[in-house]
């Protein structure tokens, strides 16, 4: 506890460049999960989100294997994935099946690219970065291409915000009404993918979709209200970030080893923690209304 306080009111917390690289990158991140994590459950695509995190896992995996950057093979595959989901299951109206589909191919994928990294690259920690994330070693030059990525996953968003809206809500309505549904979803698939795809650096491959699930998770469980829903899971998301990157840099000091516990454990850990305490008050609401109604 000692060192917590101390590095909570010491600004040399915040001059570090890693620091502040990972809070501007984590942010952001947070935002644009919290928002498209509302339709994504509201779509019931969240284990689509599962199958799309592990092709572009598949694609990281490649692409560390030939030195590029890890986020290009990610964006790369996964929207390829994301794209394919969203077309199969159209067809077939099953997206589960399509999405169970896509998932077997790309666990495999994943596997044998992640083999292949440890023993062709030299990099033994390879898998460990893929997919469990490393929000500290943000190289600047990829700081530019989020924040782009993310300004224009935006703009998209709102560009498509009212048909994607009526499409998620009725899409009997939609279609009577002429919107084109499939090139909604295809669009929201490809912004999903690159939400995804951003969300690894901060948690990894294998745990990408604990951002967009959960704090949206939490915030539906608060309000019946989708733009309330949305801010209620941006600051969430917020939140998590940042106290994880605190307590994953002060677990430095935590132990005699002085080895950095993973960011990831500790946004997973606060999204669960918001998730209970959100349950928890949607149980007290109901318990004094089922109380009040008996009196």
């Amino acid at each position: 506890m000692k060192n917590l306080s101390i590095f909570i009111f010491m600004s040399s917390f915040f001059k570090n460049s890693q620091i502040k690289d990972a809070l501007l990158v984590g942010s952001l991140i947070a935002v644009v999960s919290g928002i498209f994590g509302v339709f994504i459950l509201l779509r019931k695509q969240t284990f689509a989100g599962h199958a799309i995190a592990d092709f572009g896992g598949a694609g990281s995996a490649i692409a560390f294997l030939f030195g590029f950057n890890s986020l290009f093979g990610f964006l790369f595959l996964g929207v390829l994935s994301s794209i394919g989901v969203e077309l199969l299951g159209d067809q077939t109206h099953e997206h589960d099946t399509s999405t169970g589909i896509v998932l077997s191919l790309a666990l495999g994928v994943e596997t044998l690219f992640l083999f292949l990294d440890t023993h062709y690259t030299g990099h033994a920690s390879a898998p460990m970065l893929i997919l469990f994330g490393s929000i500290f070693i943000i190289k600047s030059s990829i700081i530019p291409l989020i924040i782009l990525l993310t300004m224009i996953s935006l703009i998209i968003f709102l560009i498509i915000l009212r048909p994607l809206l009526l499409s998620t809500i009725n899409p009997d309505l939609a279609k009577i009404k002429g919107l084109p549904l499939k090139v909604i979803g295809v669009i929201f698939a490809i912004l999903f993918a690159i939400i995804v795809g951003e969300s690894s650096i901060v948690i990894g491959t294998l745990l990408s979709t604990a951002l967009l699930i959960g704090p949206a998770s939490s915030a539906i469980q608060l309000t019946r209200r989708i733009d309330h829903a949305m801010l209620i899971s941006v600051f969430i998301g917020i939140t998590s970030v940042w106290i994880g990157i605190f307590l994953a840099y002060d677990s430095h000091f935590w132990f005699a080893s002085h080895k950095n516990w993973p960011v990831s454990f500790f946004v997973c850990t606060l999204i669960l923690m918001f998730y209970l305490l959100s349950r928890f008050i949607v149980f007290t609401k109901s318990y004094k209304l089922k109380r009040k109604k008996e009196n």
